[in-house]
């Protein structure tokens, strides 16, 4: 007797300017998917962002392959959850807190996660300059809240850089963090799980830039990236365990990306989770995968199994009083 192949929809594009980026991911996941188990669609949102959602019914498990804003931010697991479908990665509270990189960090302090010092603005507040280069020093990061692949990112040394990188990050969002910079280098880790989650081998990101921006990550491939990370076995272990807490502090399942800062003295600073990080050819979160003995069919198994788990585990859960 042949089993019934699971029908799996790849959702991906999206009303987002990390929709290239998406486009690459997808590629990558759909060729990797098992065709003896799953039947893959693959469903496109164009850049306008509207489309046919009726297909959505026709599968089993949807997997999201949608960086930022509309698809990693809670928007789109929420109308899965209204369609009652499982679907990988964390659910609408895990995305929309891991996605807004104030809010998290503001989550990571309380928890007594180490970050660095960073502040926050809204479009229209008043921007002193004079207070933001005596809080956070030379040089600094501005950043959109929303968005990831380094999108809108700027680093500035002086106050003319300042004014054009914060002018740039509210071209993407109404919100912006402004960060201290801490030189250290840049460790990667990649978290697998729901209730219990692991960490991978971590992995560093040598640029070959000023830092890893997103011409860096996907167009003129000048950084290198070292896998396994060469770490002290201590530093490596608080790596990792920050990596799972942060996870799990952040309310995520599924799968998640933890960056991180070491510095010279082996301190570690979490810098930011991606709930929905890339699946490109060149992406950090399946090679380290892969490096600790997960190749990407099988990585993507576990995915859709831990989603069906999670949507199996929701069903047992009262919706009536009565």
């Amino acid at each position: 007797m042949v089993s019934k192949k699971l029908k799996i929809g790849v959702l991906f594009g999206g009303k987002s300017a990390e929709h290239e980026v998406s486009l690459m991911s997808a590629k990558n996941v759909i060729g990797a998917l098992d065709k003896n188990k799953y039947q893959v669609t693959q469903i496109k949102i164009p850049k306008h962002g509207r489309f046919h959602f009726s297909v959505l019914k026709k599968v089993d498990v949807v997997f999201p392959v949608m960086h930022g804003p509309y698809g990693e931010d809670g928007s789109i697991q929420g109308l899965l959850k209204l369609l009652n479908l499982p679907f990988v990665g964390a659910g609408v509270l895990g995305s929309a807190v891991g996605m807004d990189k104030d809010i998290m960090k503001r989550l990571l302090r309380d928890a007594g996660i180490p970050i660095g010092k960073f502040i926050t603005f809204k479009i229209g507040e008043k921007i002193d300059f004079n207070k933001i280069k005596k809080d956070l020093g030379w040089p600094m990061f501005i950043k959109p809240a929303n968005m990831g692949s380094s999108v809108g990112v700027s680093k500035a040394k002086n106050e003319d850089e300042l004014k054009k990188a914060i002018k740039n990050a509210f071209r993407y969002d109404h919100k912006i963090i402004i960060e201290k910079f801490i030189n250290g280098r840049e460790v990667e880790c990649s978290v697998l799980g729901n209730d219990v989650p692991m960490a991978s081998v971590p992995g560093e990101i040598i640029a070959n830039q000023d830092f890893y921006s997103y011409d860096a990550k996907y167009i003129d491939d000048t950084s290198v990236v070292e896998i396994p990370a060469k770490l002290d076995a201590k530093v490596l272990k608080r790596v990792q365990a920050l990596a799972v807490e942060t996870f799990q502090v952040l309310n995520c399942e599924g799968l998640g990306r933890v960056d991180s800062f070491v510095t010279k003295d082996g301190r570690v600073f979490v810098n930011e989770i991606n709930t929905i990080p890339g699946f490109t050819n060149i992406s950090m979160y399946p090679k380290l995968w892969e490096a600790s003995g997960l190749p990407l069919p099988k990585l993507l198994d576990r995915l859709i199994d831990l989603a069906i788990e999670r949507f199996e585990k929701e069903q047992n859960l009262k919706t009536t009083v009565k």
